[in-house]
């Protein structure tokens, strides 16, 4: 049974997927109705759990394995014989109220096909040639996790670098893909090499429009902090770069850096040589993370 209710932190269907998920061979039922969750808040409250736990179950219940205190009393209304499970919480000492306090420290305990709801996305953001690639990659090495790549880079390779119009729904559709596949993966964090919002820009500034559901899908992603990079370093010709000139070069990155100013996205201009850029950004990235323990 998962038993949730509107008010939830959580939303229910998605905590009811995660236990079908993980508990593939078992009947796992959603229980929406509104009980009470304290035996003071109704004075029926014990009859009304225990005729919804025989309604999920189909039947008699025989067991009922719990580690929490309400456990021996559950058992007796349901007629059922009580099996104490780490009631002192020492084998597993974790809650989902210290998961959810902290997420970063109790990562260890969280399922996989939970991760993903509590993985931090950092976008890695900016103009061709400052280097993101790169950041991205060993910012992932740096805090033993995976990132996202570039999405467009290895579809346009075969083509010379060349871009079309029709490419761009292709390039959002694989770069959501890849990092919403990796945050699996992720360890507390995931680096994204680019995002669905860079596509929309370059989109504009190469064919002056962007499909409406791209610009939308860009705007319901969300990321919690943005590594913007600066145009401060050599610009480099890799065949699937266009602007070269230093003018346009700034006027790309103010571009970029208004984007996310403009939708109060959270994020930290990376300045400065190779160095400096990745010092600066493994420190706002574990601001971010926080104390992983106490």
């Amino acid at each position: 049974m998962v038993c949730t209710l509107d008010r939830d932190p959580i939303p229910g269907r998605l905590r009811y997927e995660w236990v079908r998920r993980m508990f593939p061979d078992a009947n796992v039922v959603h229980v929406t109705d509104d009980l009470p969750q304290e035996p003071s808040a109704h004075r029926d409250f014990w009859t009304l759990w225990r005729d919804a736990c025989l309604r999920a179950a189909g039947g008699p219940v025989d067991y009922v394995f719990a580690s929490e205190a309400y456990g021996p009393t559950l058992a007796e209304v349901l007629g059922a014989r009580y099996v104490e499970v780490d009631r002192p919480r020492e084998l597993v000492p974790v809650s989902g109220t210290l998961v959810r306090s902290n997420p970063m420290r109790y990562w260890d305990f969280i399922p996989e096909p939970v991760r993903p709801y509590f993985v931090k996305r950092v976008c890695v953001f900016g103009p061709e040639s400052t280097g993101k690639s790169t950041l991205a990659r060993d910012l992932a090495r740096h805090f033993r996790t995976v990132y996202a790549w570039e999405y467009a880079r290895p579809l346009l390779d075969p083509a010379g670098g060349q871009c079309t119009p029709e490419d761009i729904p292709r390039i959002a559709r694989g770069q959501v893909a890849a990092e919403d596949a990796l945050a699996y993966q992720a360890n507390r964090v995931l680096f994204c090499d680019t995002d669905v919002l860079t596509t929309t820009l370059w989109s504009e500034v190469l064919f002056g429009d962007t499909p409406q559901w791209v610009r939308d899908l860009a705007e319901q992603r969300r990321y919690d902090l943005y590594l913007v990079t600066d145009v401060d370093v050599p610009w480099v010709d890799d065949r699937q770069r266009f602007f070269s000139d230093e003018t346009v070069r700034r006027q790309m990155f103010e571009r970029f850096l208004s984007a996310v100013q403009s939708r109060g996205r959270p994020h930290r201009v990376i300045r400065g040589d190779w160095r400096q850029r990745f010092a600066a950004a493994c420190e706002a990235v574990q601001t971010l993370l926080g104390p992983v323990q106490e």
